[in-house]
């Protein structure tokens, strides 16, 4: 058939006329059916706003299957969705604003008296959706036709706009196209075996990459049904977790439930597939997981801006520490810092990756777009790793990450997994520290599980594993790491808090 609306037809158009369950959630179920006929209301609403194709519309609300079918309705009305952590605050809310100058801002109520002056005088319209699915985008939207006719888009139409976390500056928005959607839905669908039987325990946000385009789109496209969280409960999630096939998590989702005394074997035995990204997992936590459950986490690897570029195998070796092998169709390969030539395996290096997967470019932003690619079309993602012999890839850190003391190399992961590996430490973050001497010099940040560690049990552990130069010249005990929403270590704000430490 002749393409009309490209993530339409080639992913929710699969099952929209499917009385089948789709999402069970604290708002009651509802089929794919019913679901399709809700987006087509918020579709109708959106026209009679004014709104035309190519339009922005941003929107940061609570999880919900209402806020769900505000992505599905953006799609097919030729929008381009830009979904925003629920967390930012006012303040970093007015940079996405002036950024990406949306024609209509979907907010929660609580943020309406705050920003809603800004609003009328840039002229942007707005409705509000609440946790509970009230407010006036659900009031006027059951006031519309069930019937809509769908905007054509073609694969390279910009479909969404993704923030990154800003860990490493600026917060930038990646232009994600239909082909981008598409592509990686159709290939992680049939890597990972889903089918319509499978039902998704999902418990992550959906203003993420790894919630709404990887959690959702799947599930579009395969038929498959959701156990619909607002948000990571544990107790919920061992509630659940028997009812369901499949989980998709970040490494927090892991430790946390092998810390329950409530979480065994018993509760995973209908799961088919364990799932982890966006933050690294480390080994222990892996082979622990499989010790209490009988599974292997499948970590794969992604970004903003790329979507999912690696797999650990469905069937196969899934190798703890690496994200496995890059997906079908996906091209990565590892070149050297200094000089960009491809380096052979063994040999940690820059990570670049080239596909329909990867995104157009940074919205508003020609020169960091033409600063993250190559002349022949790969993107240099900043992230380092390495191939192995038989082709397992693993990410060593970030470029970013990299610290240089004395003219010499070294790359914190290294460290980290030396530390992190030492009984009674829970986890570690390794960063650089200004020196006036060395350029910068190594501190490791790191958690207890056992209280009595010292910094000299740490060193003592370290002296014949690391050059003496990759040597941590202060250890720091904290409570706990910060992170993102999404589990990543916020190194960054390390380097704030620890930027006058003397060494």
């Amino acid at each position: 058939m002749e393409t009309k609306n490209f993530i339409n037809d080639k992913i929710f158009s699969k099952f929209e006329l499917k009385d089948k369950n789709f999402i069970k959630s604290q708002n009651g179920n509802i089929t794919f059916h019913d679901f399709f006929l809700l987006a087509n209301r918020i579709s109708n609403l959106f026209s009679c706003l004014g709104l035309k194709a190519g339009d922005r519309i941003l929107v940061q609300v609570e999880k919900s299957p209402f806020a769900l079918a505000v992505y599905a309705a953006s799609i097919r009305s030729g929008y381009v969705y830009i979904p925003l952590n629920i967390n930012y605050t006012v303040h970093e809310i007015d940079y996405f604003i002036e950024n990406s100058k949306p024609s209509l801002f979907i907010l929660d109520p609580k943020y309406q008296n705050k920003i809603g002056q800004k609003l009328k005088i840039k002229n942007i319209q707005h409705l509000t959706l609440d946790i509970n699915q009230k407010g006036t985008l659900s009031e006027l939207s059951y006031e519309q036709q069930t019937s809509f006719n769908i905007v054509p888009r073609g694969p390279n139409d910009l479909a969404a706009i993704l923030y990154t976390s800003g860990t490493t500056g600026v917060s930038k928005g990646a232009m994600i196209n239909h082909k981008n959607l598409v592509s990686n839905t159709e290939i992680l669908s049939n890597y990972w075996l889903f089918q319509k039987t499978d039902v998704l325990l999902h418990a992550l946000p959906i203003f993420h990459i790894h919630g709404l385009f990887v959690a959702c789109n799947i599930c579009f496209y395969s038929g498959a049904e959701m156990i619909f969280l607002q948000k990571f409960d544990l107790s919920k999630v061992i509630d659940n977790l028997p009812n369901a096939s499949v989980m998709m998590g970040v490494p927090t989702f892991y430790t946390r439930l092998l810390e329950d005394p409530k979480f065994n074997k018993f509760v995973a035995k209908n799961i088919r597939l364990f799932i982890s990204g966006s933050a690294p997992l480390l080994k222990e936590t892996h082979n622990r997981f499989e010790t209490v459950t009988g599974h292997k986490i499948l970590e794969r690897y992604g970004m903003t801006e790329t979507n999912m570029n690696s797999s650990n195998p469905y069937d196969g070796e899934r190798r703890a520490g690496t994200v496995g092998f890059p997906l079908p169709g996906i091209d990565i390969k590892i070149i050297d810092l200094d000089n960009g030539h491809e380096l052979s395996h063994s040999h940690i290096g820059m990570i670049k990756i080239k596909g329909d997967n990867v995104f157009d470019g940074y919205w508003e932003m020609a020169e960091a777009t033409n600063e993250s690619f190559t002349r022949d079309g790969y993107f240099l993602t900043g992230d380092l790793g390495e191939f192995s012999q038989d082709g397992y890839l693993t990410i060593v850190g970030r470029n970013k990450d990299l610290i240089i003391s004395g003219g010499l190399n070294i790359y914190p992961k290294e460290i980290e997994l030396l530390i992190d590996s030492i009984l009674g430490v829970k986890e570690s973050a390794v960063i650089g520290i200004e020196n006036k001497d060395l350029g910068e010099t190594v501190v490791a940040v790191i958690v207890l599980d056992r209280l009595e560690l010292t910094e000299n049990d740490i060193l003592l552990d370290l002296k014949n594993k690391l050059a003496n130069y990759k040597m941590p010249r202060k250890i720091i005990f904290i409570p706990e790491l910060p992170r993102n929403t999404m589990g990543k270590v916020q190194k960054q704000s390390l380097r704030k808090v620890f930027s006058d430490i003397c060494i």
